[in-house]
């Protein structure tokens, strides 16, 4: 219950994060796109502009009159579609000479409703951004037909040898479908591109995270079979104490001498009995015999002599620096890779670390 609290916590986590992610992202990708869009209508639009006003000023320039220019040009017009974007002719005063809506002609353009007024304004990307979001705004706060054909003129140019200018116009309508459009597919895609990666991210956390459930699950195993088997082993350590100490008992009365070692403590010499040694070590090339009240001596033979001399039940050859005796022991503990570390009492100035090719031997020593 509670891994499933906590994948369920995952997923939420990450869905909000990426929602937080994208919506900043959407935001400015929105707005990118749609300035391209708008920068690539503003160019269109300029070379239009220039190309058809190139084109009246040389029919202008022939003998054909301008009523048949006008008459032309009025034609050629009359085939563009307004929802998108057509040109149309005005005379400086205003007055339009050319549409392609053939009503409009003779009317009063309304400047102050266009993006631009004048030969002279420019219409960069940001400001038609900026003009078209708020003219598409208020038209749409009109209701519904607020959007039906309206159309402005982002682009004007001088008819060379006239009075006339070439205006272009836009359809505000479809612009704002285009955009409405670009917009819907941006947030289709950034909605199954976050699906996919929630889920897949969910579903690798779960198969991640159930991988190592199983190891942690192993090592648990592994690590309660060392506790046992550290247990077990204590106890037999306790147990072969006593036996031990039971013997020494038994020994002791049969044989009224007891076994000494020789030892010296500065320039006295020393003979210590067997049974009350703690643990023998060597550092430095010195080998050092400590008893169990602590007192620390040393000793003329090697770690190997002084073994040979020592009852085997009593003590064991843990290392190839320590000797231990089986009364001194505290604790056995695991350390490192499946040695044993081996607290004695009094405690020694290094540790006594049984190797694990060494800790059989230490086992059959015990009787395991």
């Amino acid at each position: 219950m509670r891994k499933d609290s906590l994948y369920l916590l995952t997923f939420v986590t990450i869905t909000v994060i990426y929602t937080i992610i994208a919506s900043i992202a959407l935001h400015y990708i929105n707005r990118s796109e749609t300035i391209t869009l708008l920068k690539t209508c503003l160019e269109f639009s300029k070379n239009e502009t220039k190309t058809f006003a190139t084109l009246v000023s040389h029919q202008m320039s022939t003998d054909i009159g301008k009523e048949a220019v006008i008459q032309n040009v009025q034609q050629s017009l009359q085939e563009t579609d307004l929802d998108i974007g057509y040109l149309s002719i005005l005379d400086w005063s205003g007055e339009i000479v050319c549409h392609p809506d053939v009503r409009r002609v003779g009317e009063q353009a309304a400047a102050t409703k266009s993006f631009v007024s004048s030969v002279t304004d420019e219409l960069t990307p940001d400001s038609f951004y900026t003009q078209l979001k708020s003219r598409l705004k208020e038209m749409e706060s009109n209701g519904p037909d607020g959007l039906a054909n309206p159309s402005e003129v982002i682009h004007m140019q001088s008819v060379a040898g006239t009075d006339w200018i070439v205006a272009a116009h836009i359809g505000l309508s479809k612009i704002s479908i285009k955009l409405k459009e670009m917009r819907s597919r941006f947030y289709s895609i950034f909605i199954i591109m976050g699906l996919l990666v929630v889920l897949t991210y969910v579903v690798a956390v779960r198969l991640l995270g159930s991988a190592y459930e199983k190891r942690l699950e192993l090592k648990n195993k592994q690590l309660e079979d060392e506790v046992f088997n550290l247990s077990k082993l204590n106890r037999a350590v306790g147990d072969y104490q006593q036996r031990v100490h039971d013997s020494t008992k038994v020994e002791s009365e049969d044989t009224p001498s007891k076994r000494r070692i020789l030892t010296y403590l500065r320039d006295e010499l020393l003979s210590i009995p067997i049974e009350e040694i703690a643990h023998i070590y060597t550092e430095n090339t010195i080998t050092y015999v400590v008893c169990y009240d602590g007192k620390r001596s040393t000793s003329n033979s090697s770690l190997e002599e002084l073994f040979s001399q020592l009852d085997s039940a009593h003590f064991f050859r843990a290392n190839r620096q320590s000797i231990i005796a089986i009364s001194s022991i505290d604790k056995i503990v695991r350390y490192g890779n499946n040695q044993l570390k081996i607290l004695v009492t009094p405690k020694p100035d290094t540790n006594i670390i049984i190797s694990k090719n060494k800790a059989a031997e230490f086992k059959q020593w015990l009787n395991l």
